[in-house]
């Protein structure tokens, strides 16, 4: 039994970790038309500073949950913070491009160390009559730092510039690791002693980013190579998971536990479906609708202040009714939102506009914790650490797989050609194209929930 000192610890880091990467996300995504114009980006490589971080954060993710579980999940989580920590200074002084998306990529590491660890942390301490709660709250954590984050990094980017967005986190990052070394007592290594399978953690990495660099190279052949090639790279590496005693990525868990691979499967189509929408509608908010970084923050605030708002009522919810019932209505809902976005005009009205966000609001909060209560409900002890990894993969790579769709259709349709008010037509047609590709994946995820049968959480 944990006590209660423990618990508070293990709750005030996760909810600040759930906080600071969500709220450097979304701050720098109102941040990016001021990058780009400093820069003079092109919408592909304008579309790399987000996607650089979330793919570093992918591929460290799986193996980071199993160093966890092996090392200790407390050890792992210190070393990214640590390392999340020191790539945002070096974000902000950043005088390049290349410098900017490889410190980027850095900072996206230190990020996937934390996603790996964090949610296992507080299944580790808390009991499962309280888990749905205080995963409730940590995912609140990660949709108010969503909420926050446009309206300070507008602010901040407005009044100081870009650069500051990324010092703004400094100071939580340094209370977090103030609390794990002084009040988290225990490490959590259920996995000590087994191997660590490096081979596989390559090739899955590997994979990640030939998948990603292809797709903004397609249609060229190289890019349809490099496509190919991450297939095979992850057809491989399914094949050697299967064949280890000690694989980084437990594939038997989504083979034989129904619950956790539809649950994970739900995770990603949902990421998949929304995460490019802040980038999206803050390029739309800045260039179409000529709001300045302040007032588009204020905006695209509206969905996850609804998010944070809700999800521990969520998360609550899902200790006493069937989880897979409350997050498939909360799919339902967020389809919803994206459809009546692919509906949005140069001269659409912000009632439209924020009508969609409250909906996809509702919709991702009854979703994400009740989701995250069934997937770690559904495994034992011992697996928390990838069971948290693969929950962190699923949500790396539902947001690459969007922030990929959106460099995809910019790449078709845009080319390399800067976004100007000559070309703003071409524009809205990809935004229209994303979200159309972006519901149909949600209406596809509402099938796998759906489909995941009942759940009651483990002892």
């Amino acid at each position: 039994m944990q006590s209660r000192a423990n618990k508070t610890a293990a709750l005030i880091i996760a909810v600040t970790a759930s906080f600071v990467t969500p709220f450097m996300a979304s701050s720098v995504n109102v941040a990016l038309p001021e990058i780009a114009r400093d820069f003079s980006l092109n919408a592909v490589t304008l579309s790399w500073i987000a996607t650089s971080y979330i793919l570093a954060a992918a591929a460290f993710l799986v193996p980071c949950g199993k160093l966890g579980d092996i090392y200790g999940r407390k050890k792992v989580y210190l070393i990214g913070i640590t390392q999340f920590c020191t790539a945002s200074i070096l974000c902000a002084i950043s005088i390049s491009p290349t410098m900017l998306i490889a410190s980027r990529v850095a900072q996206g590491a230190g990020a996937g160390m934390i996603f790996a660890t964090n949610m296992a942390i507080i299944t580790s301490v808390f009991p499962p009559e309280e888990r749905g709660k205080a995963l409730g709250i940590a995912v609140s954590a990660v949709y108010f730092g969503m909420g926050i984050g446009p309206f300070i990094g507008g602010f901040v980017t407005q009044a100081f510039g870009w650069r500051g967005v990324f010092l703004t986190v400094v100071p939580l990052v340094f209370f977090s690791i103030y609390v794990l070394t002084r009040n988290l007592k225990g490490d959590w290594a259920e996995a000590r002693g087994t191997q660590f399978d490096i081979i596989g953690s390559i090739i899955y990495a590997g994979s990640l980013v030939s998948l990603m660099y292809g797709l903004t190279l397609t249609p060229n052949p190289i890019g349809v190579a490099l496509v190919a090639i991450a297939i095979l790279g992850f057809w491989g590496f399914v094949k050697l998971e299967l064949s280890l005693n000690s694989p980084v990525f437990e594939m038997n868990l989504l083979r034989a536990n129904k619950v956790f691979s539809l649950s994970s499967l739900a995770a990603l189509l949902n990421y998949g479906a929304t995460f490019s929408v802040t980038f999206l509608l803050s390029l739309y908010l800045q260039n179409i609708k000529g709001l300045s970084p302040i007032n588009a923050g204020i905006v695209l605030a509206v969905q996850p202040t609804i998010m944070a708002i809700l999800s521990p009522l969520a998360g609550r919810l899902s200790d006493k009714v069937e989880p897979r019932v409350v997050a498939s209505t909360g799919m339902v809902f967020t389809a919803v939102g994206l459809l009546l976005l692919s509906f949005l005009r140069s001269h659409s009205t912000f009632t439209f506009i924020l009508m969609c966000l409250v909906i996809m609001g509702l919709g991702f909060a009854l979703f994400s914790s009740p989701n995250m209560n069934a997937i770690m409900g559904s495994v034992e002890k011992r697996y928390y650490g990838v069971a948290s990894g693969t929950v962190g993969t699923m949500r790396m790579l539902g947001q690459m797989t969007s922030m990929g769709i959106a460099t995809l259709v910019f790449a078709l349709v845009l080319g390399d050609m800067r976004m100007a008010p000559d070309n703003h037509h071409l524009f809205m047609e990809s935004l229209r194209l994303c979200f159309m590709v972006s519901s149909a994946l949600c209406f596809a995820g509402i099938t796998a929930s759906l489909a995941r049968g009942k759940l009651r959480p483990r002892t």
